[in-house]
């Protein structure tokens, strides 16, 4: 009884001391989504600017500007893409959805994917599928460490489009949606979509004076696109990392609400075991009890019984 107590005693003890740690995680899940999410919304106000820059420079440049897919690559070269995942554990179905939803992709676009993986995870699931990889990126731990990351995936990303490797750049990731929600999105970001760009070229100025280019519109068309793409891919890695900390948020508060139902079962067997000895060693106390008494009335085996005075 004693060994079955004491091993209750440390399966509840090691019951509380990862429902510390789970409760850790799940405060640094909830900090994380709040500050990515921050993040996706600083963006919006650089965004506008950034398409305020492109519509002007589309407005004056004429239709032939608009093309900005190099020349000799067709429509059924090789597809660059780059995917978001995770380093990490205990975020559920996260690479596996983000993953199945770019091999789908992959498998509906002509031309074969070259791919980068941004995260050991997901760099894992797509290489079981066999999809081909280039490379394989860190995850940012961090708001600060995007921007390296974005900095190092554009370099890349750029000299592999400069050296004719592929004519299209695909990025996949998840998005947040309410609570503990995200869905699997993608982009084309290159080369930049005929439609998008005659949209931004019909947008008003806000205000009366309207702008003007300089030096150029290709010499100001260039650096606009670079920021778009960095803009493009900042809050794609933003996003990613807030569906991510959901994720492990809501797989954390999974794993508390067992921990409470675990810790209650235990709890409960632990009063039932010691309540049932202590009991067992009321009844060995009575029955000592009774036995002693019962040999002082009976002793030798014999009732002593008291001498009765004659009649008469």
């Amino acid at each position: 009884m004693s060994a079955t107590l004491s091993n209750l005693s440390r399966k509840i003890e090691s019951a509380k001391d990862l429902q510390s740690v789970v409760g850790t995680m799940k405060a640094l899940a909830a900090s994380s989504i709040g500050q990515y999410e921050k993040s996706v919304r600083a963006l919006g106000d650089y965004y506008r600017t950034v398409e305020l820059g492109l519509g002007a420079c589309f407005r004056g440049s004429g239709p032939a500007a608009l093309m900005v897919e190099p020349k000799g690559q067709t429509d059924t070269g090789a597809i660059g893409a780059v995917v978001f995942g995770s380093d990490q554990g205990l975020v559920g179905q996260f690479n596996e959805v983000v993953a199945e939803y770019a091999i789908k992709t992959f498998a509906s676009l002509p031309g074969k994917p070259q791919v980068w993986a941004v995260g050991e995870r997901i760099y894992a699931r797509l290489a079981d599928a066999g999809v081909p990889l280039m490379g394989l990126f860190t995850v940012p731990n961090s708001v600060k460490a995007i921007t390296p990351l974005v900095g190092e995936i554009q370099t890349k990303s750029e000299a592999h489009r400069a050296h004719g490797d592929y004519a299209r750049l695909y990025i996949f990731h998840n998005r947040p949606q309410s609570g503990a929600l995200y869905e699997p999105v993608s982009q084309r970001l290159l080369p930049l979509d005929a439609q998008w760009q005659q949209g931004l070229a019909e947008v008003r100025w806000p205000t009366g004076n309207l702008p003007e280019v300089i030096p150029g519109v290709i010499g100001t068309l260039r650096p606009l696109i670079r920021e778009y793409l960095f803009i493009s891919l900042f809050r794609a890695c933003a996003e990613s990392l807030a569906s991510e900390n959901a994720s492990r948020l809501a797989a954390m508060e999974r794993a508390e609400r067992n921990i409470d139902e675990l810790l209650e079962n235990l709890h409960g067997t632990f009063h039932r075991l010691r309540q049932s000895g202590i009991d067992e060693e009321l009844f060995d106390v009575i029955s000592g009890f009774e036995a002693i008494v019962g040999s002082r009335q009976h002793p030798g085996g014999t009732q002593i019984r008291k001498s009765q005075p004659p009649e008469g």
